[in-house]
This record gives C-alpha cells, structure tokens and sequence, in this order.
C-alpha cells in the first residue's frame, strides 16, 4: 500500500480506552491546525465503533476551537438512541481538557424505497486534466514560505480541478467549481471506512468556493479561513479508490462568513453524497 494512504489508515485505527471512549492521532498537513477533515472523520470512526448493523446516513458538526496536531484527540461517544431502523450518537471531541469539535450522526438499516437524484455534470474526465493540482514549481517559489510548506505535504488523496485556481493572479469568477479526486492507490472493501474517508476529504476545497466571486485567495495573506461547522449526506455506497466528481457552489457569504455546497458523483454517475458547509472569511491587513 502507498505510504501515504498506510499512514492514513493509522489516523482511523482509533485507540479503545473504555466503552464509548476513543483516542486517534494527529498529523500535519502543513496548516497551523489539525486538518478538520481529520477530526470529522475520526469523530464517525469512533461512533461507528458503537454501531453493529446500521450505516451512517448524516450529520452535523461544529468546529468549536483549534485543534492541536502536536497531540492526541479524545473523542467521547454518547449513544443517543438504539432503535431498529435508526440509531443516533453524539461525539465530543476532547483535547488538552477543551472541546474543539461536537457532531451529531445518524445511522440507518439498510431497506429500499424511491429512488432519484440529479444527473452528474457534464464536465471533462480526470484523464483529460493536468495529473496534479499542485501549481508548477516557478509558481510555488513565488508563493510565501507557509503556503510552500502546505504543497511540500504529499497528500493520500489527487485532485484534478476542471477549473484550475491561478495562485499568483487570482481573478474574479462564477461561485462554483468541479473537482475530481480519489485516493492514491487501493483501499480495503470496508464500506465504514469508505465513508469515514469522505468525511475526511469533504473538508477540502469547500470554503475556497466561496473566495472565487471576489477574486480572493486564502494564499494572499490577507484572509483568516477556518470551517464552523459541516454536514453531510449519504445517499449511497462508495469508494475512495475510484475517481468521485465533487461539484461544489457558494449561493452566500456575508458576516464574514461563507456558504458552501457539494455534491459528490461517481464515476459511474451515482449521487453518493451531499455536503454543506459555513465558515469564518475575515479580511485581515496583510503582512509585513
């Protein structure tokens, strides 16, 4: 297995310390901060660890504070209801003494019944598109030291943009972008982890959708971005080792913050998910 998708699957491998009490580990990706997706992703592992039979269908969760990548996460799972077509948990994620992070899940037994949903874009495949989003390397040495530091961190996942972001020259455009994406190589036949997976990577490029109306780049140094809070949608089955189109709009931003939809489809067409997000845009003056 690729290193980076092994250590990856480290993060999820979360640590019992008693019934509803689980401890994962953190990483850096690059950012000041743990990577919300990290959190959002552990925090369902770690209530699925209290389920038997049924699959998460959503949730709902609030980033409260920062979360510190130099340390472990505690996460506290509430077991809300046990039904038998539904199950509900509640997770507080816990780290040096503070909440940083609460979501709210349910899950679902598997049952059939109508069956809809909106057509996949009409967008250009992923073999059609540059095989990195990174940007070139006489690109990258113009970008500050922080921003390098991000890009210098191999990520489990590739994206190819079918709008590609211009980090030097950002320029005003449409709210909206589409996004392929996948891991970098194969992952086990476990559905939970599949899901936990999206989670995990449903976190990127959301907020940036709502930037590309003002022709504004987090990179620039002159915004403060961070997630308040993220829900999603399961709608059916998928896989992170198949390429998954994420085509994401921004309908708002006011009050320093924005507002971000997406959808993600696989390759084969099927609607597998849907996910929204707010969060904190602060203009700030910028260094030096």
């Amino acid at each position: 297995m690729d290193t980076r998708l092994a250590d990856l699957l480290r993060q999820f491998d979360l640590e019992r310390l008693e019934v509803n009490l689980f401890r994962g580990q953190s990483r850096d990706i690059g950012s000041p901060q743990v990577f919300g997706g990290q959190v959002l992703g552990q925090a369902l592992m770690a209530a699925y660890a209290t389920i038997e039979s049924h699959d998460v269908h959503s949730l709902h969760a609030y980033f409260l504070r920062r979360g510190d990548f130099k340390a472990p996460i505690v996460y506290h799972v509430d077991r809300a209801r046990d039904g038998h077509s539904f199950s509900a948990r509640r997770v507080v994620a816990i780290q040096h003494g503070e909440q940083i992070f609460n979501m709210a899940a349910s899950f679902q037994l598997r049952e059939t019944g109508l069956d809809h949903q909106m057509p996949m874009p009409d967008v250009p495949p992923p073999e059609a598109l540059p095989e990195s989003d990174e940007p070139p390397l006489e690109v990258l040495e113009k970008l500050p030291e922080k921003l390098q530091r991000l890009f210098a961190q191999k990520r489990p996942f590739e994206f190819r943009s079918v709008e590609p972001t211009d980090y030097l020259h950002p320029r005003k455009l449409p709210p909206r972008q589409h996004v392929w994406l996948r891991a970098v190589g194969p992952l086990p036949d476990d559905d939970r982890l599949h899901r936990c997976l999206l989670a995990y990577v449903s976190d990127y490029n959301l907020l940036d959708t709502s930037l590309r109306p003002h022709g504004a780049s987090w990179h620039a140094g002159n915004l403060i971005l961070a997630s308040i809070d993220h829900a999603m949608w399961f709608h059916r089955p998928v896989r992170l080792d198949e390429w998954l189109l994420c085509t994401m709009d921004s309908p708002s931003a006011s009050g320093a913050r924005g507002f971000a939809r997406g959808m993600l489809h696989a390759r084969d067409g099927r609607l597998v998910a849907s996910t929204a997000q707010e969060g904190l845009i602060r203009i700030v003056k910028p260094p030096g």
